[in-house]
């Protein structure tokens, strides 16, 4: 059987910007027998993520990412439907998700990789298990209830930076959930930021490309600010730490302004603000949301009964067509998308 695929076609440098020529489409084979313990599965939907970006280089930086290899299939997170099966698990018809989902248009994984899915959590919006109801849904949640020390009642500002992308959007709204006063987003457009004060409940959004951030925040923010959901780093991530308060949290979930810099994770912060941060006793402690797989399933019930209860509103990105997963990955990282990028590879969920 020909399958369409993505390869790695060229990396971008430690200190370069991702195209979409970095990707390339091209056919190949799949054997037409299943083995035993293995699935064959039509592809869906799959996931471009900032974190992706560390997978492009010779050396992600990180002990537990793996590079993606030249001229070999690109994987991450993917969901679709069994077409046929040779594992107990799992029978012809299920859904299944996994974050080692080459790009392919059809895939034979072991059963060992996947996580069956039940279409109920997401109203048959099976795209949202790579959303708000999968990773970066947990990051969201598990990170703030982590790392974020909110209390409720105790009239707490939290600053969310990326707060239109697939996390940031998530987390303004759990800040509120969880029992936060004031929940101020950081964005690069107005479109952005009038999503996330109509749509999304956020009390207030700076446009940082409008003005200087600082003296926004100052607005918004008048009584400093308690918690920090950072996906951004940089002279964001600088302007918000100056105006936090003492004994405030950072929840570092991304720095994607850095991703394109041959810098170490999480960055250093300039001296003066490290200064800040050490004078005033903020926490700026890694977070990785791997280590927290305890977590999951529980967290999953939660976002999924938010969601159906109208607390959380979920706001996809689609792109269609396989051949257009560098675009999308190219877009994602220069903030083309509002709410959680996606492509469909295809929609037809029936066998």
């Amino acid at each position: 059987m020909i399958v369409q695929r993505v390869v790695l076609n060229s990396r971008p440098g430690k200190n370069g910007n991702p195209v979409a020529e970095n990707f390339r489409t091209e056919e190949v084979t799949l054997p037409d027998d299943v083995t035993e313990g293995q699935v064959k599965i039509r592809t869906l939907y799959l996931s471009v993520d900032p974190y992706m970006r560390c997978r492009m280089n010779e050396d992600t930086g990180s002990d537990y990412l793996t590079p993606w290899q030249l001229s070999q299939v690109v994987e991450g997170g993917g969901v679709g439907i069994i077409e046929e099966s040779k594992h107990t698990n799992f029978t012809k018809g299920d859904f299944v998700t996994s974050f080692h989902w080459p790009w392919q248009t059809k895939v034979i994984l072991d059963g060992s990789v996947l996580e069956k899915v039940d279409p109920q959590l997401v109203d048959g919006h099976l795209s949202y298990f790579l959303g708000a109801i999968g990773m970066p849904g947990l990051t969201s949640l598990i990170g703030i209830q982590e790392k974020g020390h909110v209390t409720a009642g105790s009239n707490q500002t939290m600053v969310v930076s990326g707060a239109a992308g697939a996390c940031g959007s998530l987390a303004g709204q759990i800040g509120h959930l969880l029992g936060c006063s004031n929940v101020v987003g950081i964005c690069g457009t107005q479109e952005k930021c009038l999503f996330l004060t109509s749509e999304l409940g956020f009390d207030g959004a700076i446009n940082y490309k409008k003005g200087a951030v600082s003296e926004q925040l100052r607005e918004l923010c008048p009584t400093g600010v308690d918690v920090y959901f950072d996906n951004v780093g940089g002279d964001i991530t600088d302007a918000v730490i100056s105006q936090m308060n003492p004994n405030s949290h950072i929840i570092l979930c991304g720095q994607i302004s850095q991703y394109n810099k041959d810098v170490p994770y999480p960055p250093p912060l300039p001296p003066a603000i490290e200064a800040i941060r050490e004078k005033n006793n903020i926490t700026r402690e890694r977070f990785m949301v791997l280590n927290y797989k305890d977590k999951f399933e529980p967290g999953i019930l939660q976002l999924s009964k938010w969601f159906k209860e109208g607390k959380l509103k979920i706001k996809e990105t689609v792109i269609n067509g396989l051949e257009n997963m560098g675009a999308a990955f190219q877009s994602m990282m220069t903030g083309g998308n509002i709410g959680k990028q996606i492509v469909c590879i295809s929609e037809e969920i029936t066998l």
